[in-house]
C-alpha cells in the first residue's frame, strides 16, 4: 500500500539539504549536488511544489542554532509540508532530541519522510520505530567521529607534534616541528620584546615603548606569506610574552571550552584560559626557545601580578603612583581587605594607609588607620639592606643599559633598511626579466619595484634622523663614576633625589 496520499500531494515537498563544517561546504561540492539532486526525487514521486532548504550548510547537527531546521519545522507546524526529504537520517539531526521533535510533529500533522529509496509514515508504529533507530544510530555515529578525532588529536599532541599554527619568530619544519626562524630581523625583534619586558616589567609599557620608538614587529596575516611588518597591537605583545613555545616549550590544552544552554539549545564557547597545571600536554625543552622556561616562569608570574581587574588576593598589582611605597601591597589583618592610601597635607604629599573598604561597602566601622611615613621608612630600610650585596652589580646593569638605550632602535631601523633594498632588488630584477612591449605586466612590475624604492628611502630618512639624535641616557664618565658611587652605597642611591617614588616601587 502507497503512503503517499492526495492530501500528501496537496501540500509542498521541503529538502533539507546541510553539510556540518565550511570546509565540507567549500571542498566537497560533491556531497551538495547528492542532496539537491533529491529533487527529482520528490517529482517522480509525485510533487510539484518542491521547496530546497539549504540555509544549514556549514552548521553541525549535533545541536547548535540552525535556522533552516527550524524554518522546516514551523512550515511542518502549519500543516503546509506533506513529506520532506534527505538523503539520510543524520542530515536531518544528529541530536536526538531535535529527530524525535521532528518524528513526533510529522506524525501529529500526517507529514512523511523519505530518502532515495524508502518513504516512511510517522504515524506507522513500525516506520516510527525504525525512524527511531535510524536517529539513534545517527547520533551513535557522530560521537564515534568526535571520539576518534579528539583521541587521535590528543596523541599526536602527547608526542609534541600537533601545531595547528606556528608562532611568530619560528617557521615550520616538515609537518610534525618547528625551529626558530632563520630572518635575522625576526629573530631580533622577537628578542627585543623580552628583554624591554624584563626591563619594564609591564606589557602595557613594552607596547608603549614600542609604538614610542616606531619599532615593527612581524605578525602573520591570513593567507601571507612571508610575515608583514606592522606596529604592533597590544595583543600581539601580549601573545609573544605569554606563549610558553618561546620558551622551548610545547604546551597543548591552554585553553578550552564551555557548553551551556540557551534558549533551550546547546551553546558552545571557546577561548576560555586554562591554568598550566590542567593543560593537557607541557613538554619542556621541545624545541629551541628565545627564552628560558624560568624566565617564562618569572614573566608569568610578573604578569599576573601586575593584573587589577579581578585580581586574586594575593596579586600585588602593577607599580602605582603617588608618593606611598606599599600601595596596593598591604592587607588587613583583621578582615583581609586590602589597605587604601589616602594623601593628605601640604600638596596631597603625607601618606596614610587606611582600611575602609568595609564601610564604604557595608558601612561597618573602619579596620585600623596609620601613617605611612615611619612604616615606608622601616621597609625602605629593609630593602636597602637585602639589595646592598647586588649595588655594584646594579650599578654596572644601569651603565649596560644606559649604553644600549637608543641602539635597539638604531639596529632595527638598520634590519628594516637591509629588508626593503633587498626587496627594492628583487622588484629590480623582477622588471628587468620582463617584456618592455608586455605593458600589462611591465606597468604593475615597475609600479611595485617605485614602491620598493619609496620604502627604502623613507627607512632611509628615519635611520638618518634617529642617528643625528643625541641620546639623553648616554653616561660621561663622571656619570659612571656617580654610578659605580651610588652601587657601593646603596642606601644614598635609594634617598637620592632623582629617585622617583615609582623607582623605589619597582
Amino acid at each position: 500500500m502507497s503512503r503517499i496520499t492526495a492530501e500528501h500531494l496537496s501540500r509542498k515537498a521541503m529538502i533539507h539539504v546541510r553539510q556540518s563544517s565550511p570546509q565540507q561546504v567549500r571542498n566537497n561540492p560533491e556531497s551538495q549536488g547528492w542532496q539537491y539532486d533529491l529533487a527529482s526525487r520528490a517529482a517522480q514521486l509525485g510533487w510539484s511544489d518542491v521547496i530546497v532548504v539549504d540555509d544549514d550548510l556549514g552548521r553541525s547537527g549535533g545541536g547548535t542554532e540552525r535556522p533552516g531546521f527550524e524554518r522546516m519545522l514551523a512550515a511542518v507546524c502549519d500543516n503546509e509540508v506533506g513529506v520532506i526529504l534527505a538523503v539520510e537520517a543524520s542530515r536531518l539531526s544528529r541530536n536526538g532530541r531535535e529527530w524525535h521533535t521532528l518524528i513526533e510533529f510529522c506524525g501529529l500533522v500526517g507529514c512523511l519522510l523519505a530518502d532515495e529509496r524508502t518513504v516512511h509514515d510517522p504515524r506507522l508504529p513500525n516506520d516510527r520505530l525504525l525512524l527511531g533507530l535510524h536517529g539513534s544510530l545517527s547520533e551513535l555515529e557522530l560521537s564515534n567521529i568526535r571520539t576518534r578525532s579528539l583521541e587521535g588529536t590528543r596523541r599526536k599532541a602527547m608526542r609534541g607534534e600537533l601545531f595547528t599554527s606556528v608562532p611568530i619568530g619560528y617557521r615550520r619544519v616538515g609537518r610534525d616541528s618547528i625551529e626558530i626562524d632563520p630572518d635575522l630581523r625576526v629573530r631580533e625583534a622577537v628578542s627585543l620584546v623580552f628583554r624591554k619586558f624584563g626591563e619594564l616589567q609591564s606589557i602595557r609599557q613594552v607596547h608603549l615603548w614600542l609604538i614610542q620608538e616606531g619599532i615593527e614587529l612581524p605578525a602573520l596575516m591570513s593567507g601571507q606569506d612571508p610575515v608583514t611588518w606592522k606596529l604592533p597591537g597590544y595583543s600581539l605583545v601580549h601573545r609573544i610574552l605569554t606563549n610558553p613555545a618561546y620558551a622551548g616549550a610545547y604546551a597543548f590544552g591552554r585553553s578550552g571550552s564551555r557548553i551551556s544552554i540557551r534558549d533551550g539549545r546547546k551553546h558552545v564557547t571557546r577561548g576560555h584560559t586554562v591554568a598550566q597545571d590542567d593543560w593537557m600536554v607541557l613538554k619542556k625543552a621541545n624545541h629551541p626557545g628565545y627564552i628560558t622556561w624560568e624566565e617564562y616562569g618569572r614573566n608569568q608570574r610578573v604578569i599576573s601580578g601586575n593584573t587589577t581587574k579581578y585580581c586574586p588576593q594575593d596579586a600585588r598589582g602593577p607599580v602605582r603612583n603617588g608618593e606611598a611605597l606599599l600601595a596596593g601591597l598591604l592587607r588587613c589583618g583583621h578582615c583581609g581587605r586590602r589597605i587604601q592610601v589616602s594623601h593628605c597635607g601640604a600638596g596631597h604629599r603625607v601618606v596614610r594607609y587606611i582600611c575602609r573598604m568595609a564601610h564604604i561597602n557595608l558601612g561597618k566601622g573602619k579596620c585600623i588607620s596609620f601613617g605611612g611615613l615611619r612604616v615606608d621608612e622601616a621597609i625602605g630600610g629593609e630593602v636597602v639592606r637585602a639589595l646592598r650585596p647586588l649595588g655594584v652589580e646594579a650599578a654596572l646593569q644601569a651603565i649596560d643599559d644606559a649604553a644600549r638605550q637608543g641602539s635597539e632602535t638604531i639596529r632595527q631601523a638598520e634590519l628594516a633598511l637591509e629588508r626593503a633594498r633587498y626587496e627594492a632588488g628583487r622588484a629590480e630584477r623582477q622588471y628587468d626579466a620582463v617584456d618592455f612591449e608586455n605593458r600589462q605586466v611591465a606597468g604593475e612590475l615597475e609600479r611595485r619595484w617605485n614602491e620598493r624604492l619609496t620604502a627604502v628611502r623613507e627607512i632611509e630618512a628615519r635611520l638618518s634622523g634617529l642617528r643625528s639624535r643625541p641620546c639623553p641616557h648616554e653616561m660621561s664618565a663622571e656619570e659612571r663614576a656617580a654610578c659605580m658611587d651610588l652601587g657601593v652605597d646603596l642606601e644614598r642611591a635609594w634617598t637620592h633625589d632623582a629617585v622617583t617614588p615609582q623607582v623605589r616601587k619597582r
